[in-house]
């Protein structure tokens, strides 16, 4: 993770679209996802169509915290029985619809772990960053030394910070479904992401000084939302 990605990571966690005169796409997706949601509380088709727009999302999200499909299987099943049969409480706070089915996974996975006798949490290490792929030997070992040093970094985050990043670049979730999830606004998840990236960017430069690292991770720097 280099000075630039990082940037561009502030600049997309921020939201800023400097000039921009077009409506903005997302809401102009929100309006049709409510309209879809109205018509789903009377006909159950329509509900198929939230089922398929989230269906892989919700999957992911689970098997992340299970690590077995036939539990993650049953279990996304079950969120959206439980988002089925609860869609007539559903109230449309301008949220989208997917954070409401993330909080329902969240608990019902929650519970099923606690049934399991297992940790609530999935560790750092089943986060995945996108990495930049390149085939020469050396660049490959460079890149696993950044990627390393971005670990142990992410690793001396309070887990409050880790979960974020979990939850940004593992699940993939917005900043509005990663409110939901933590019980913050999505300002108060902006600005929890702007300093997270501040204090990641501190440490690493700290290591680089130290000389614990050769040069800054190489990787790939996963867009805010």
């Amino acid at each position: 993770m280099n000075g630039n990605a990082l940037n561009e990571a502030d600049r997309s966690a921020n939201g800023s679209r400097p000039g921009r005169t077009t409506p903005d796409p997302q809401d102009e997706e929100r309006a049709i996802e409510s309209a879809l949601v109205a018509r789903a509380k009377k006909d159950t088709q329509a509900f198929g169509e939230l089922y398929e727009r989230y269906v892989d999302r919700i999957y992911s999200y689970v098997y992340s915290r299970v690590q077995n499909a036939e539990d993650t299987e049953d279990l996304t099943a079950r969120i959206f029985y439980r988002a089925l049969d609860r869609l007539d409480s559903y109230e449309d706070r301008g949220l989208p619809f997917g954070a409401w089915l993330f909080r329902i996974a969240h608990n019902l996975v929650a519970n099923w772990r606690r049934d399991q006798g297992r940790r609530t949490f999935v560790p750092i290490d089943g986060m995945v960053f996108p990495a930049e792929r390149r085939d020469e030997p050396e660049a490959a070992a460079e890149r696993r030394e950044g990627e390393e040093a971005l670990w142990a970094a992410i690793e001396r985050l309070p887990e409050e910070r880790r979960r974020l990043l979990f939850h940004k670049f593992g699940d993939q979730l917005t900043n509005i479904e990663i409110g939901e999830l933590m019980q913050k606004s999505e300002g108060a998840i902006k600005s929890l992401y702007f300093r997270t990236l501040a204090a990641l960017r501190r440490d690493l430069s700290e290591q680089f000084e130290d000389g614990e690292a050769e040069g800054p991770p190489s990787v790939s720097e996963h867009k805010g939302k």
